[in-house]
């Protein structure tokens, strides 16, 4: 049976360090977007009914934008998504022990975090 799943509320903007705090200024400064500050030190903005997530990421050369996708039941999606030739990449991300999700990556390389709709941010 297939599971159900729906966007998430979480974007996930991961920029290199020699662009971070200009990125953050442009969308804390520039565009005036509400500030997020229950999950500090984590930076990010209210983005109409998304939330965006500022991630300094070192080793990247450019910024990428990544994608939730949540689910009522993580077990089925895994299964689902192996069964549909779906590359996971958890090692991209650490999301620590006991975190009810994992990472993938469709077809045009966009990352997707797949997590409980119950456990997300």
């Amino acid at each position: 049976m297939k599971p159900a799943f729906n966007g998430g509320r979480n974007i996930a903007m991961k920029v290199p360090p020699h662009q971070y705090e200009a990125t953050v200024a442009f969308y804390r400064d520039v565009l005036g977007l509400e500030p997020i500050e229950h999950h500090q030190p984590a930076v990010g903005f209210k983005f109409g009914m998304n939330q965006l997530w500022i991630d300094r990421a070192p080793g990247m050369s450019q910024a990428e934008l990544w994608l939730e996708v949540v689910t009522d039941d993580i077990g089925a999606a895994e299964e689902h998504l192996r069964q549909a030739g779906i590359a996971r990449c958890d090692e991209i991300e650490d999301l620590g022990e006991g975190f009810a999700g994992f990472w993938i990556s469709s077809p045009a390389s966009i990352i997707h975090l797949i997590d409980l709709k119950s456990g997300a941010w």
